[in-house]
Parts: structure tokens; C-alpha cells; sequence
């Protein structure tokens, strides 16, 4: 291969004019969609940040809020609580007033039944007492007899009763 010295500077010069068409219609608009290109990945990868530290957020705030309603379930359950407490506590109360006013009525009732059979009682001895008298007045029997006759009319009443 021979070495020509004009060959040489017209293949530089050749170079150095495609390096500068290229530089110029090729290499800067490559450049310029690279550019673009990164800029467009690095807003991307801004905006997945952004969107990671607000899901973050928003699941911090869901777990809070989850923790909120577990937190308000359980005061209402420990009201539900309390209050059944309460309403059986006050039942049980209204249950044994109920059962005593039924007693003192029960009582007052034997009370009321027992005052009437001692009364009739009173009244069907007192009856039976004349009626012994009577007989013994028409009678005119001896003390042996009387007590036979007091006798017998007392187990006729005790029968009776």
C-alpha cells in the first residue's frame, strides 16, 4: 500500500464534514430524544416515589383508621356490656320486688283466710256452746253425764272443723 499524502487529507477533511453533518442532523437530535428521554425516566422514577410515600400515607391512615373502628367496636361492645349488666341486674331487682310484694300479698292473704275460719270457728263453738247448754238445761242430768254429753258435743265440733 502506498501512502498518498492528498488521498490522506481529503479522507480527514471528508471526515471531519461527515463528523460536522453528523454532529448536526444526526448526533444532536439522538442526543436530544436521549436527553428526553432521561428526563422522561427520572420524572418517572419522581413520580414513583411520590406515589410509594403517598400509598405509604394512605395505608398508614387505613391502618390507623382500622385501628380507630377496633377501638370504637370495642367500646361499643363494652357498652353492650354495661348495659345488659345493668338491665339484668335491674330485672333481678324488679323480679324480687315483684316476688316480695307477691309474698306480703300471699301472707296477708292466709293472714285474711285465717282471721275468717277463727272467726266461723268462734262462731260455730259459741253456737255449739248454747247448744250444749240448751240440751243440758233440758236435761237435768248428773255431773257425770254433763261431761259425757260436753264430751261428745266437743268431738262433734272438733269433726267439723
Amino acid at each position: 500500500m502506498n501512502f498518498i499524502p492528498s488521498t490522506f487529507f481529503i479522507a480527514i477533511i471528508s471526515f471531519g464534514i461527515l463528523y460536522l453533518l453528523l454532529k448536526k442532523y444526526a448526533f444532536g437530535p439522538l442526543f436530544g430524544i436521549m436527553e428526553q428521554r432521561r428526563t422522561h425516566i427520572t420524572e418517572q422514577i419522581q413520580q414513583a416515589e411520590q406515589n410509594r410515600k403517598a400509598a405509604e400515607q394512605l395505608l398508614a391512615e387505613q391502618k390507623e383508621a382500622i385501628q380507630q373502628a377496633r377501638n370504637e367496636a370495642k367500646e361499643i361492645l363494652d357498652q353492650a356490656r354495661a348495659t345488659s349488666s345493668k338491665q339484668a341486674d335491674e330485672i333481678i331487682q324488679q323480679a324480687k320486688a315483684e316476688a316480695s310484694r307477691l309474698k306480703d300479698e300471699a301472707l296477708r292473704d292466709i293472714e285474711n283466710e285465717k282471721n275468717k275460719a277463727v272467726a266461723s270457728l268462734r262462731a260455730q263453738v259459741s253456737a255449739m256452746s248454747v247448744l250444749i247448754a240448751s240440751k243440758i238445761i233440758e236435761k237435768q242430768i248428773d255431773e257425770k253425764s254433763q261431761e259425757q254429753l260436753v264430751d261428745h258435743y266437743l268431738k262433734e265440733v272438733g269433726g267439723n272443723l
